[in-house]
């Protein structure tokens, strides 16, 4: 889909729609849409008073013109309340101007930035998350749906009244290239567990490493064994797909900083022998979604051109029952020495990320970030839309929440309480891979902090918001893509 930039009169542009915002409890229509209203002879003002639409946040009404300007249809958008309207409400009311323009099918549409300010004056950031909104909303996975004739939207202009659009179409590209990032990422964990398996998914990785002139190493099982990665194979050990385990390396030459992601990569996650019960299973095509965040961040980085060394790390496994699977009671030893007591093989995740932060510490990175949808106590903790975000610095993650603010993905802070260390203790091993039943996402972050070496690093649980069976927001149900827009803007930040 294309975004451009209009400034002119949109009473006289030739276009299927025109989108107008109104804020609950607005009297008067901005300037831009007292032009088409005055166009229509005072026709949208009397129907939004006879139909009594008060601009509720997402309610839309449709107004035919009736030839009596050159484009089709008018829609106004309430945006709700204007002292609640965020950078955030500004994006997902853009998402909704697809939803509608999709509705009456409209390939092309123009509509003014919705939060202009008192002075009207278009800003970089408001283009941005316009740009972010359109694509996200947009986003559909119909890859496995018989085809059918559809009519799209293809192009957007924005209108920029009153301002110079100079300096805007970059920050509609980064928006655009975030979105589409984030949109890759959704592509990668909608896809089932038998297309995606650890082989695919390194299959994947040399491809985008092939195409943005990146470095990529993936290892073998005789490689991962080599480098005693006792934890991870654990998990791997049940299944016919042998794991994979990748290395992708940006390195622009004036880089002073580096920065390791590391992404959660079950393939698919039946529990292993601690099956879990069916309804669970329905969706673990998603316990990828860290390690698929961390390729769709990848494929963005050699077009956004950040000023730091970012090295992307995923551990890739499926972790399933059979006569070779890792049992309950087995030990295990991880890359860094630490031994492991396995109590509960679907707490997989973990083990197959101690192996994973151990090889990148290795790296000595300035920083580390894991993605992970690593346990169902944070769902119980947090919900279904915001992520759990801990670790061992303070600075970086009040500065990594602030970009997450901006972005508008949901995310909050979790202690880590010295008290529940004492849960992971085994009396057999270094550590047990659970702890009991309470803070439970606390103690899987503890656990995690045992083999990143005291480099600074956040831990960020996605297991609420990395999949979703109906849409909410700019989310259009399925994989969201959680985490990719956050990470990008905190690297360009670096």
């Amino acid at each position: 889909m294309r975004i451009t930039q209009f400034q002119g009169d949109m009473s006289r542009a030739k276009t299927d729609l025109i989108v107008i915002g109104m804020f609950e409890g607005q009297k008067r229509l901005q300037r831009a849409a007292a032009k088409v209203n005055a166009a229509l002879r005072g026709g949208i003002q009397r129907l939004i008073q006879e139909v009594k639409f008060e601009g509720r946040r997402d309610k839309i009404l449709m107004i035919h013109t009736l030839g009596r300007i050159p484009a089709k249809q008018v829609c106004l958008l309430g945006l709700g309340k204007e002292e609640e309207f965020t950078l955030d409400r500004h994006r997902r009311a853009f998402a909704r101007i697809v939803q509608a323009a999709r509705e009456v099918q409209a390939r092309q549409l123009i509509t003014p930035l919705l939060a202009e300010g008192k002075r009207g004056r278009a800003t970089a950031d408001l283009c941005r998350s316009a740009a972010e909104g359109i694509h996200l909303g947009a986003y559909r996975f119909q890859k496995y749906l018989k085809k059918e004739e559809t009519t799209d939207l293809r192009q957007v202009s924005l209108l920029v009244e009153g301002s110079s659009i100079s300096g805007l179409a970059a920050a509609i590209r980064t928006g655009t290239l975030a979105a589409e990032a984030t949109n890759y990422t959704r592509d990668l964990v909608n896809e089932p567990g038998n297309v995606i398996t650890p082989i695919t998914l390194a299959a994947t990785a040399r491809k985008i490493a092939r195409q943005g002139g990146m470095r990529c190493k993936v290892l073998s099982e005789k490689e991962i064994a080599k480098l005693g990665m006792g934890a991870y194979l654990g998990v791997a050990q049940g299944s016919t797909n042998p794991p994979r385990f990748i290395h992708l390396t940006y390195r622009p030459r004036n880089a002073k900083k580096s920065i390791a992601l590391i992404g959660k990569g079950i393939t698919f996650d039946s529990g292993g022998l601690s099956l879990k019960p069916s309804e669970a299973m329905a969706t673990m095509k998603m316990d990828k979604s860290g390690a698929c965040t961390v390729l769709g961040v990848m494929q963005a980085l050699p077009k956004l051109k950040p000023k730091v060394a970012v090295h992307g790390i995923i551990a890739a496994a499926e972790n399933m029952p059979s006569g070779t699977a890792q049992r309950p009671d087995d030990i295990v030893r991880a890359m860094n020495g630490k031994t492991i007591e396995v109590l509960n093989t679907d707490a997989e995740g973990r083990l197959t990320l101690a192996d994973a932060l151990s090889y990148a510490a290795r790296l000595k990175p300035d920083c580390m970030i894991d993605l992970a949808t690593l346990t169902g106590a944070c769902v119980v903790a947090l919900g279904e839309y915001t992520a759990g975000v801990m670790g061992n610095d303070s600075t970086f993650i009040d500065d990594f929440l602030k970009t997450a603010e901006k972005t508008g993905e949901l995310m909050w802070p979790l202690p880590f309480d010295e008290n529940m260390q004492e849960k992971l203790k085994s009396k057999v091993a270094d550590l047990k891979n659970i702890g009991n039943r309470w803070g439970g996402a606390i103690t899987a972050g503890m656990f995690l902090r045992e083999f990143v070496d005291e480099i600074s690093w956040i831990h960020i649980d996605i297991a609420g918001p990395a999949f979703s069976e109906k849409p909410w927001g700019y989310n259009t149900g399925g994989a969201t893509g959680i985490g990719v827009r956050t990470v990008l803007q905190y690297l360009s930040t670096l």
